[in-house]
């Protein structure tokens, strides 16, 4: 599935659209460039997901937990990452197999902790600053892990 979002206003829609493309899914990989939107578009997610608590980057505590009626929702930023032991070391695999969302930004930073299933988005820019997002099952064709 591709969605475009032109504007700030077609967002809710989108989110709306990724949600019941993810289903029973619980870790959604956010592939795209920094400041291609990954945040924002989660930051709509969690709105959706009734989310209670105030949704932030997690850039230096690597991961965000929140609350919300079905469970919480695990936000995970890995970009600071210098090695995947880091994220063993976090305990990735309670958040990861818990049965709760994950949203994990900069997945490509730990390619060998990846679960099998998983949801993909990958953000590009279009030329007129619109946002083309891929939403597939698994990994995208273009997966390369950076190590």
């Amino acid at each position: 599935m591709i969605i475009t979002v032109d504007d700030m206003h077609e967002l809710p829609e989108a989110a709306r659209k990724i949600l019941q493309f993810i289903a029973d899914y619980r870790v959604v990989l956010f592939f795209a460039p920094m400041g291609a939107g990954k945040t924002t578009l989660i930051k709509e997610l969690c709105r959706q997901l009734q989310v209670v608590d105030q949704v932030a980057s997690p850039t230096f505590s690597i991961v965000n937990e929140y609350s919300s009626p079905d469970g919480n929702v695990f936000h995970f930023d890995f970009y600071r990452l210098k090695e995947e032991q880091e994220a063993l070391d976090l305990g990735y695999e309670e958040y990861f197999y818990s049965g709760n969302y994950c949203f994990i930004e900069w997945p490509e930073k730990i390619p060998n902790l990846l679960p099998e299933e998983v949801i993909s988005l990958t953000m590009t820019l279009g030329e007129n600053a619109e946002r083309n997002i891929t939403v597939q099952k698994g990994l995208p064709e273009s997966y390369f892990p950076a190590y």
